[in-house]
């Protein structure tokens, strides 16, 4: 059977400490795209982080200053690699069903491992994210 898979970008505004990882990051941004994937009701939601690639929900992190935006592309084949190796370890890559919230640089190197996958912001700037996520969460 088909699991539902969602992944989340992580994003720059974060509280400072250690946290559970759905808890450090605090933008609206975040917040709506948290809200819209679990209001999916998936099987399993990840952030993907510039730091610690995949991540769960209630995995307890430290808070840090990184982005694959300002990453050479080797390093981000790197982080990729080592998404993919955790995704597979956790899901079915071939057979899942994945719907990726995060930014062209942070799915740039994991849908041509993916089969099933929906981009429901692609191509929308911040600000038009946020009101499409606004529409589409209950």
């Amino acid at each position: 059977m088909r699991k539902k898979i969602v992944l989340i970008p992580c994003v720059s505004e974060k509280k400072e400490g250690i946290h559970e990882a759905e808890h450090l990051y605090v933008s609206s941004l975040f917040r709506l795209c948290l809200a819209y994937a679990k209001g999916l009701n998936p099987d399993a939601i990840y952030i993907l982080s510039a730091k610690y690639g995949l991540l769960e929900l209630n995995r307890k992190i430290e808070t840090y200053n990184e982005t694959l935006n300002t990453m050479r592309k080797e390093q981000r084949n790197a982080w990729a690699r080592g998404v993919i190796a955790d995704l597979s370890s956790k899901t079915d890559l071939q057979e899942d069903e994945f719907v990726i919230l995060a930014g062209a640089k942070y799915r740039e190197n994991l849908i041509g491992h993916i089969n099933y996958y929906t981009l429901p912001l692609e191509g929308l700037r911040i600000g038009e994210q946020m009101s499409w996520l606004k529409g589409h969460t209950l």
